[in-house]
């Protein structure tokens, strides 16, 4: 059901919809009026906003309005994509992954706030959520901290035990000496143990290898974004011959993940690690209100589009046989089904403003700011 509305509305009290299923529609925000009118909105209205834009730029921009408008009353989330390309043999940066699995961890916890992603993100099928609740845990100073059982839990989950701690997902062992750059986290911390307790928690530049501040706590996440540990290895081989039935047993890629070895781009394989993928659909609290910031379904059909494309081009690499872009993303019709059971935000841009036929929808026109 799309809400007509004839009379101007300020971005300072901008109309929304209430039950799910329903559609509001916004139109003639010019400048920064979109982040106005969603700041306005998210501020007055006690559930989570999920901002759907058309690409990375508009959600950065967005998210650093959206920021300047909140201020620090309000959570402000960002779901970035793995800014790769369907297929790469590469993988994302670690720093692009530890900010994802803090922004799905910290969602658990947000009942009010914004979050923004771009649709090819929403798209994107990924680990259920029992691997990234189940594998985040927290310390402090009189923690218990056995350093066996440690190791073996963060090596569990793909963190990667070094001599000099450098980057996310790295941990070094020096005697009562715990070194650790957790992800989720800007700064890597030093953990001074007596015998197996943690003693205190501190600050340290990996260059210089020098601790600073004081912690209270630090909150520890899971190196991947999916499992990697010896179950989800035995049941990617299972998947692999399943999927793959014409595959050699030498099969490269087969051979190194059997090894242990995440090679790059492993991320395109990971529905064969996991029993079933979810999508940040499923990450949502009950009440959500989504927001869709321009031409989103065009956008969705021209992304799975080019995956589909890159997935043709590489049916015949027998040494990286890809999925079909079904099995890693959401086909834009149920993409859109997703999206219709929700309470929508239109946001058009001055783009479609341009083009929008009289009559198609209701309008949320902008109003002059008092002076």
């Amino acid at each position: 059901m799309t809400q007509l509305y004839n009379s101007p509305y300020s971005p300072l009290s901008p109309p929304t919809p209430e039950i799910a299923g329903s559609t509001q529609i916004w139109r003639g925000l010019a400048g920064c009026g979109d982040a106005l009118a969603l700041a306005r909105a998210v501020s007055e209205d006690r559930c989570l906003y999920l901002v759907v834009t058309e690409d990375t730029a508009s959600a950065v921009r967005l998210e650093h309005e959206m920021r300047f408008f909140l201020g620090s009353a309000v959570r402000t989330l960002h779901f970035p994509d793995w800014e790769i390309l369907p297929y790469d043999v590469f993988s994302p940066l670690p720093e692009i992954v530890s900010d994802r699995l803090k922004t799905l961890a910290e969602l658990v916890h947000t009942a009010h706030g914004v979050l923004l992603t771009p649709v090819s993100t929403l798209m994107q099928r990924i680990s259920p959520r029992s691997h990234v609740l189940g594998n985040t845990f927290s310390l402090r100073p009189g923690s218990r901290l056995p350093l066996d059982e440690t190791r073996q839990r963060l090596e569990g989950v793909s963190y990667a035990c070094v001599n000099q701690v450098m980057q996310h997902g790295e941990f070094a062992i020096r005697g009562s000496i715990f070194d650790l750059f957790p992800m989720g986290s800007p700064v890597p911390y030093r953990i001074e143990l007596f015998d197996d307790e943690v003693e205190s928690i501190r600050i340290f530049d990996p260059e210089t290898q020098r601790s600073s501040d004081k912690v209270d706590e630090i909150n520890l996440f899971p190196a991947r974004e999916f499992p990697f540990d010896e179950a989800a290895i035995k049941r990617f081989r299972q998947a692999f011959r399943s999927e793959f039935p014409d595959a050699s047993v030498n099969n490269p890629l087969y051979q190194e993940v059997s090894k242990g070895i995440a090679v790059g781009g492993i991320e395109s394989y990971l529905p064969l690690f996991v029993e079933q993928t979810e999508t940040l659909f499923d990450y949502l609290p009950g009440r959500t209100k989504v927001v869709l910031h321009g031409a989103i379904e065009r956008a969705a059909e021209q992304f799975f589009a080019e995956a589909s494309t890159r997935y043709a081009t590489r049916r015949a690499y027998v040494d990286r046989p890809p999925l079909p872009p079904g099995r890693l993303f959401l086909v834009p019709d149920l993409l859109h089904e997703r999206l219709q059971s929700q309470a929508l935000i239109r946001l058009e841009t001055a783009a479609e403003d341009e083009t929008a036929m009289t009559g198609s929808g209701g309008r949320f026109a902008c109003a002059p700011l008092p002076v």
